[in-house]
């Protein structure tokens, strides 16, 4: 075990990999299944196979300065080669696992990468159809096992000495680029976002104080694109940092049995993920109205309870008394069948999350909140873990200086803010100004205690032939707060009124159709079904009462086909394109 001989160590994540390693050794780090068998890696394993890693690629030329692109899922093996190309002073970078081959040429050869590793055949395959085109790409690797010609195995690239830990650790400086980050691209060609060591260190440690309790040793699960800012810093450097035991799911229709066997006390996700929760427990609840009126009785209660606690207020001892049975004897057990009862706390973030989502899980007793930022800003920018507005995004991270722009655009300042777009000034001096505020393109209101409430991205904002502005971002969270409706678009720039193009929740429609009525059982079938698209003609209506009469959906179209994660309609972490 490598002791901390050397104090003066940079701040950077290898040297906060060291300290951890030195602190934390014998502590399980990671942890992933195969078939039914755990397999964990301990914090001093962790360590050994990124110095090792670490040697492997240095004699693959890996240097100070290099770019190695990584595409692989969540496993082991990512958080290892990561650290691994850190510990070199190289630039570790992370690709969408589903990018084409055409997309891979883009983003490594706009990096400059000259080593890739790659999780199997299937990635391989797509790097080799394009690799003519990559000259500086000197070595691929392959984790997995494969049948092709000069391709370096991770078994090799493990097989050497290790580097010195402790001299490694002291390589990197702050301000040393750590990582880019490449916008999943809504729109245009992604974007490398810089960030380096002085960016992540700074962040982790405003986390740290934004959650109010000592993290460590929590454990927390990883299953969103490693290619994403949010999953990057929630388990990988938050991970190091906080000596979290991250367990790795691989495939996030897994989810759900990961968090049931590993009972997280951290939780990210986006908006579609607790969503989905949502929609399954509103689906049981279907199947039995007996058991859904008891339930909404006790979500009643659990509602006053979050909002006492949320405003730091001591429940009376009746309240305290009825929110004790009910916990209990519903909300307690619910909790539990999903995985979520030792939650300290929840996190959403990414794209907006239906209000009523929000309010369902604090209301069952998860401490669900929602946070605002972006890649460019290494993640968040506004969160409160537990003084939370229902409809707001929070207040400034702690070290953040938050404000809106004359014409309302939320912009930012803090150690988080990127280094800026690589090989890109000018849409580098679009985003950063010259006092250093980071432009974000969204339109908020910030309320007297300073909770932002984002409206809509500035040039996302619909404007119908009438001249009125719309939000379409809350348009569609509106429609997806209902609970036949899974997704939503809402359209009309130009036109004079809104509609909006809907797609039914998997998970509930069925149940609910088999008890109201409906005939359909595929979703293509229920998407035309009478008695369903009238309870949707109700729900749309529902939602249409927040808005004015200019802003509500006048007409819409139900899709027969669910939007998936990673295709033309949406992006790997399940934004609307």
């Amino acid at each position: 075990m490598p002791s901390l001989a050397n104090t003066s160590l940079p701040d950077t994540i290898p040297g906060r990999f060291l300290r951890t390693v030195t602190d934390r050794g014998a502590d399980v780090a990671l942890r992933h299944k195969a078939g039914d068998e755990v397999h964990v890696v301990t914090f001093a394993e962790y360590a050994d196979q990124a110095c090792r890693a670490a040697a492997g690629l240095r004699a693959l030329g890996v240097g100070p300065g290099d770019r190695v692109v990584m595409l692989m899922g969540n496993r082991p093996e990512f958080h290892v080669a990561d650290i691994a190309a850190l510990l070199l002073g190289a630039t570790p970078i992370s690709i969408y696992n589903s990018s084409s081959s055409e997309q891979i040429a883009y983003l490594a050869g706009h990096a400059g990468a000259s080593v890739a590793i790659v999780e199997d055949a299937q990635f391989l395959e797509r790097v080799l159809e394009v690799r003519g085109d990559l000259p500086a790409l000197r070595h691929l690797v392959a984790v997995e096992p494969v049948d092709a010609p000069g391709i370096e195995s991770w078994g090799e690239l493990l097989s050497g000495a290790p580097v010195g830990l402790e001299a490694a650790a002291a390589v990197a400086e702050p301000h040393d680029l750590a990582t880019i980050i490449y916008t999943s691209g809504t729109t245009g060609p992604p974007k490398g976002v810089m960030l380096d060591h002085h960016n992540i260190c700074w962040t982790v440690d405003s986390l740290r104080e934004a959650l109010g309790f000592a993290p460590d040793r929590s454990r927390i699960v990883s299953y969103l694109p490693m290619a994403h800012i949010a999953e990057r810093i929630t388990t990988h450097y938050a991970g190091i940092a906080f000596a979290y035991e991250v367990t790795t799911c691989a495939d996030i229709r897994l989810l759900g049995a990961a968090l049931a066997e590993t009972r997280p006390q951290i939780l990210f996700g986006v908006p579609r993920t607790f969503e989905k929760i949502h929609s399954t427990v509103q689906a049981v609840l279907a199947a039995d109205p007996g058991r859904a009126e008891v339930f909404a009785q006790a979500l009643e209660i659990g509602a006053r309870v979050a909002e006492h606690r949320a405003r730091g207020e001591a429940l009376s001892v009746e309240l305290a008394a009825e929110y004790e049975k009910v916990d209990a004897e519903s909300l307690r057990p619910a909790r539990q069948l999903l995985g979520l009862d030792d939650l300290r706390v929840a996190v959403t973030s990414a794209a907006p999350i239906p209000v009523e989502v929000l309010q369902f899980f604090r209301s069952a007793g998860v401490p669900l909140s929602e946070l605002y930022g972006m890649s460019e800003s290494t993640g968040p920018m506004t969160w409160d873990a537990v003084r939370v507005k229902p409809g707001t995004v929070g207040r400034a991270i702690p070290g953040m200086e938050v404000r809106l722009a004359e014409d309302g655009e939320v912009i930012g300042r803090g150690g988080n803010v990127f280094r800026g777009y690589l090989n890109d000034p000018e849409r580098t001096a679009e985003t950063l100004d010259a006092d250093g505020w980071l432009h974000t393109g969204d339109i908020g209101v910030l309320d007297d205690e300073g909770y932002l409430r984002i409206v809509d991205r500035k040039k996302e904002l619909i404007i119908t032939a009438g001249g009125k502005n719309v939000s379409p971002a809350n348009l569609e969270a509106a429609l997806k707060a209902q609970p036949l409706i899974g997704q939503a678009c809402a359209v009309g720039d130009g036109q004079p009124y809104m509609a909006a193009l809907l797609v039914l929740d998997p998970d509930v429609v069925p149940a609910w159709a088999a008890g109201n009525g409906a005939t359909g059982t595929t979703l293509a079938e229920l998407a035309s079904d009478p008695v369903v698209l009238a309870e949707i003609e109700r729900e749309v209506a529902v939602a249409n009462e927040r808005f004015s009469h200019t802003e509500a959906i006048r007409e819409y179209t139900v899709l027969p086909d669910e939007w998936l994660p990673d295709t033309e309609e949406l992006t790997p972490t399940m934004k609307l394109k």
